[in-house]
């Protein structure tokens, strides 16, 4: 929800994606879009638009760790938004988002994979938000 910023669609800017919108292989494409760049590594963050909330690079660029343990399913997920960290692996952590080697399909926000924790390479990272007054 929050890297969508609340739209319905598969990413925050619509329907589909393009390399010009987001850091992905763009040797690939997703519906009607047409191929775009493969720059073949990771770009400095705010290159691409942000989202309705100011966040960027919520597709693409790198795959995001997210606090979520790993569950096979959404049964029992918690719907307000917070990180499920109860039942599940808690040695297998979720990433979000895609990366830059990735085809496009791969960073839209649905799309998930997992890893165990301690792994550790290239393409992943985390993000950290600066909140001013808080």
């Amino acid at each position: 929800m929050r890297a969508r910023a609340s739209t319905t669609t598969p990413f925050y800017f619509g329907e589909t994606i393009t390399s010009e919108l987001v850091n992905f292989n763009g040797n690939h494409t997703y519906a009607d879009a047409p191929k775009g760049k493969y720059r073949e590594e990771t770009t400095d963050v705010g290159s691409f638009p942000p989202n309705a909330f100011g966040l960027y690079d919520m597709h693409g660029n790198v795959w995001e760790w997210c606090q979520d343990v790993w569950h096979d399913n959404y049964e029992s997920a918690p719907t307000d938004g917070s990180a499920w960290e109860t039942g599940g692996d808690t040695q297998i952590r979720v990433l979000r988002g895609g990366s830059w080697i990735n085809d496009p399909r791969n960073c839209r926000c649905a799309y998930r994979i997992w890893l165990s924790a301690d792994i550790y390479d290239y393409y992943w990272g985390f993000r950290v938000v600066y909140l001013p007054g808080l």
